[in-house]
């Protein structure tokens, strides 16, 4: 677990030194939990997991029992380091958000139970949601990973890479974004400003380090 300070990204002037700062604090977590997630896949498709656990798993990931391993295994996968990165620059405002600097929400990420959270200051009066709270950085990704892997409304996003798996052409955050367009309420707007935060600072270049 990720238990390193965050830098005072508002107090880094210089854009440079602060993105460098950002993607240098991220970067190992991200790294580190799709490897764990790349060690459960093979897992899952060397059959080296009891009944029980497989069960559990289907129930995490939103299956009925009788879900094939295939289909496990289009939630089990890898969010490109590239997507994770970008997302959280452009969320977090690169780690300046009050979310980000006070409760490791780098993703925007919303709860739903009152109290599961923190209240926005703008939100609407008919509103419900707060903006969720983790206790470290490394249970954000891990929960914001998640929401990408089970929510419906990433679904194209999950099928867009089973089909690069599928036809073995490499899963990159260009590509998957495709699928983000129900992530904010700028619909496809967002998939082109998530790629266009990819392409500018080269973040394709993690993509290939898992």
């Amino acid at each position: 677990m990720n238990s390193e300070r965050a830098p005072d990204f508002e107090k880094i002037t210089d854009v440079k030194a602060r993105k460098k700062a950002f993607f240098e604090y991220l970067l190992p977590e991200v790294k580190r939990q799709n490897s764990d997630i790349i060690e459960l896949r093979n897992r899952i498709k060397s059959e080296l997991l009891s009944d029980n656990k497989m069960t559990a798993l289907k129930k995490y990931y939103k299956f009925k029992d009788d879900a094939s391993i295939e289909d496990l295994l289009s939630s089990v996968d890898i969010v490109p380091t590239s997507l994770v990165l970008a997302q959280a620059a452009y969320e977090s405002s690169w780690g300046r958000s009050r979310f980000a600097k006070h409760y490791h929400n780098y993703f925007g990420l919303w709860c739903f139970k009152k109290g599961c959270g923190v209240v926005p200051l703008r939100r609407d009066k008919k509103a419900t949601h707060e903006v969720a709270k983790f206790a470290s950085l490394s249970k954000g990704i891990a929960y914001y990973m998640r929401s990408i892997n089970r929510n419906s409304a990433y679904e194209t996003l999950r099928k867009i890479r089973k089909h690069k798996r599928d036809t073995q052409q490499p899963i990159t955050g260009v590509g998957l974004a495709e699928g983000l367009e129900n992530y904010a309420e700028i619909g496809y707007d967002y998939v082109e400003t998530v790629q266009s935060i990819i392409k500018y600072n080269k973040l394709e270049q993690y993509d290939y380090q898992i």
